[in-house]
């Protein structure tokens, strides 16, 4: 920086004096402001100031000292201690100056020098920044990304500009961060290369603005992308799973195909075209597993046998205490103790809760009926059948087979067999499961209750008939033709299972599940139920049919249908659907089991006082209603006083429940919540009690030809759930190993601490 001639005035002490100089500055760096005449108090010869020079003063101008003679020659020897080299020099007067202390003259010149400097450099800055724009236009005509070059370009100029001390504040702060208390920005965050002006700093805001809107823009774009391939996988994932499906691990369905390795060498070629696409087709199926896949269009009675292998074997027992399957059954001397597949080949809400649950209430989706029809064709076979492969499999008949038992009931539809127009259901699919599951049960030496549970028209209104509402079966406008149809499902079922291959399994044979009798013309149902037996027997089945006691009463079916041979009358015996039993102590629900269940079958067995054979076909240990679904989708329960039938298709104020059935009569509160709480929050007074009602219901139903526990597995109402029972340690491991029979005292379970309102 140039620099003025030397003078007295610029002697080494006075510069040293000049350092020790205190200077204010504003909290940006630069001086403070001075006043016009503070600048031209400052103006001392050789300045080399650019700027316009002011006329030189002569001393005459200046003005005069007012200190005396002793007074200067003690400022002569303070100049000489700081170091003055003119100690003889007499320093002419000055004006006093003003309060602030003024800049020197080199320090003005360096301030304006580096003014120019910046103004220079921002003029360098503007003119780089106009060919940057160039450059990015021609690179945007080239192809090259804009963002990339800009990007060049900067750390280009960076390198240019690293390691130049620049004016301002870098200048004195030397290559620390300055923090601008004006601006409240750091300098690391903006341009680098100085004090860059405003319109630096918005173009380069707008280039972040820039990025960070391309950033924004990619992120989507690979969001999006992510979600078109995850959103058709979930699809597919759900519908293997079905709607609502649980994740408990006993739900009926499940997110893999079976291999299906016994399709592999074969070809769609190898079907018929006819056949090819439609239910007899293998390679349609979800499971083919445990089928025969070889291809075959033979019909019995109007059903497929495809799937069937040609041979069979009925040597097997089901436990050493029973025949073989080819051995004779003395029924009536040698006890049933048999249990359901419910839930299975037809759905029914509480068993399966994840099919329903999906839903909301203006979905309607109560029962199979409207849970195909929302569906779709389609969707609604894809799902179900998942669900029959999957529900009940071979590991299933296993279990039952070690538990003891010796029969099962397996419920079914009419839509196994035929659909009507309308019909929303899936056809002829669980045929197949149908008779895989016979299959199995041959296997392991179990004996079937063939069970008609869904009839055309819904034999009672109720939604495991298939449709809740009205019963259309025997009754209303086309109460007659479902009538008619059922007998035509009975003639096509009678003709397939009377093959010599169903001769010796195909035990017990059920005319249609719980006829809601008491809504119905009893002489209408009777005789279309002699219509029936005659059907099946023109067609050579001699095993016992079976006949619901449609909740008449066991007492009043004597002298009914006794002309018929070989019948059996089915009861099924619950304590939670009447308030009468609901409201029970635990005590006395196993007193009623064994006195009042026990002498209704002693007086049924009794022709004289009732029809002769029966048989418990249904039964539990549940001692409330209060299981999910249990009355129907999206009602509540007698328990808590919750259950409002009267919105409910086929339903009424008489169906409903509003006040609370617990046994404390709702004082303590009756509650849903334990009742309904996992078993491994039950007391051990209450597994007691569970174990000794199953087992006084055992006792109580063998006074009879024996029963059919209701029933092996659900998702979640483990009071329903033979299989879970087993694993909550409330049922008996074997059902021929028991403690308890009517014969012994019950306790009082209030006394031992079992609340009666849960």
């Amino acid at each position: 920086m140039p620099t003025a001639s030397k003078s007295p005035r610029d002697s080494s002490a006075r510069r040293q004096r000049k350092r020790r100089t205190h200077q204010r500055v504003d909290s940006n760096g630069d001086f403070a402001p001075r006043s016009r005449d503070e600048r031209r108090y400052e103006r001392e010869e050789g300045s080399s100031s650019p700027t316009k020079s002011q006329p030189r003063r002569t001393d005459d101008d200046r003005p005069r000292s007012t200190l005396s003679a002793g007074q200067l020659a003690q400022l002569d020897k303070l100049n000489q201690k700081l170091g003055w080299d003119e100690p003889n020099e007499v320093t002419p007067p000055r004006r006093p100056e003003p309060p602030r202390i003024r800049r020197r003259d080199d320090e003005a010149d360096r301030e304006l020098e580096d003014r120019e400097r910046r103004r220079q450099e921002h003029k360098e800055r503007k003119r780089r920044r106009r060919g940057e724009e160039e450059e990015r236009a021609t690179a945007a005509d080239a192809g090259v990304d804009e963002t990339e070059s800009l990007v060049y370009d900067r750390r280009k100029v960076r390198r240019e500009e690293k390691g130049r001390i620049v004016s301002g504040q870098r200048l004195e702060r030397g290559s620390q961060a300055y923090y601008d208390e004006k601006e409240g920005v750091r300098d690391g965050v903006r341009l680098r290369g100085g004090a860059g002006s405003s319109s630096d700093y918005e173009y380069e805001e707008a280039q972040r603005k820039k990025k960070r809107r391309k950033r924004i823009i990619i992120a989507v774009a690979v969001v999006v992308l992510i979600l078109a391939i995850a959103i058709p996988v979930g699809v597919v994932v759900s519908q293997n799973k079905g709607p609502g499906s649980s994740s408990s691990g006993s739900n009926s369905t499940t997110s893999s195909q079976p291999a299906n390795s016994n399709l592999k060498g074969m070809s769609e070629n190898d079907i018929p075209k006819q056949y090819q696409g439609t239910y007899l087709d293998p390679f349609t199926w979800y499971d083919t597993s445990d089928f025969n896949v070889t291809f075959t269009d033979v019909m019995v009675g109007g059903l497929s046998v495809m799937g069937l292998n040609d041979t069979w074997d009925d040597s097997k027992k089901a436990n050493p205490s029973v025949p073989a399957l080819n051995e004779k059954w003395t029924y009536g001397t040698q006890q049933v103790h048999g249990v359901n597949v419910g839930g299975w080949l037809s759905i029914e809400p509480y068993m399966t809760p994840s099919l329903f649950s999906g839903y909301n209430s203006k979905a309607n989706v109560i029962d199979e009926y409207t849970l195909t029809q929302t569906l779709g064709a389609s969707k609604a076979k894809s799902i179900l059948e998942q669900h029959y492969a999957t529900f009940i499999t071979e590991q299933d008949f296993a279990a039952i087979q070690a538990a003891g038992f010796d029969h099962v009931r397996i419920p079914f539809s009419y839509w196994a067999v035929t659909t009507y127009d309308g019909d929303p259901y899936v056809a002829n699919v669980s045929w197949r499961y149908l008779l895989r599951g016979i299959e199995w049960a041959r296997k392991y030496g179990l004996r079937i209750n063939l069970d008609l549970h869904g009839a055309p028209g819904s034999q009672n209104g109720w939604n495991h008939s298939g449709r809740q509402g009205a019963i259309g079966w025997l009754n209303g406008t086309d109460g007659t033709t479902n009538g008619d149809r059922t007998i035509a499902i009975h003639d096509q079922l009678s003709q397939f299972f009377t093959q010599p291959r169903y001769k010796n399994i195909i035990a017990m044979y059920g005319l249609v599940n719980e006829p809601r009798m008491v809504e119905l013309d009893t002489s209408t149902v009777l005789t279309w139920t002699t219509n029936a037996v005659n059907t099946i027997r023109k067609n050579k089945y001699n095993g016992t049919i079976v006949f619901g006691d449609g909740f008449m009463g066991l007492d009043n079916w004597q002298g009914k249908l006794q002309d018929l041979p070989n019948l059996l009358l089915d009861v099924h015996q619950y304590v939670i659907f009447n308030v009468q039993q609901i409201t029970l102590n635990h005590h006395d629900k196993i007193q009623f089991a064994c006195d009042g269940w026990t002498q209704q079958a002693l007086r049924s067995m009794n022709t004289a006082t009732g029809f002769g054979p029966t048989l418990c076909g249904e039964w539990s240990q549940a001692d409330t209603d209060c299981a999910q679904y249990l009355n129907n989708v999206g009602v509540g329960s007698r328990w808590e006083g919750t259950l409002n039938m009267i919105d409910t298709p086929g339903g009424g104020q008489n169906g409903s429940v509003l006040s609370p059935t617990c046994p404390t009569h709702n004082n303590p509160q009756c509650s849903c919540q334990d009742a309904n709480a996992a078993p491994s929050s039950y007391s051990a007074e209450y597994k007691t009690w569970l174990l000794m009602f199953a087992e006084a219901q055992m006792h109580s139903f063998e006074q009879g030809w024996g029963w059919f526990y209701w029933t092996w597995k659900t998702e979640a109402a483990t009071q329903w759930s033979y299989s879970n029972g087993i694993k909550a340690g409330i049922v008996p491991g074997n059902v021929r190993n028991r403690t308890f029979d009517c014969s012994q005292s019950i306790p009082d379970f209030g006394g031992l601490g079992l609340p009666e309102f849960y």
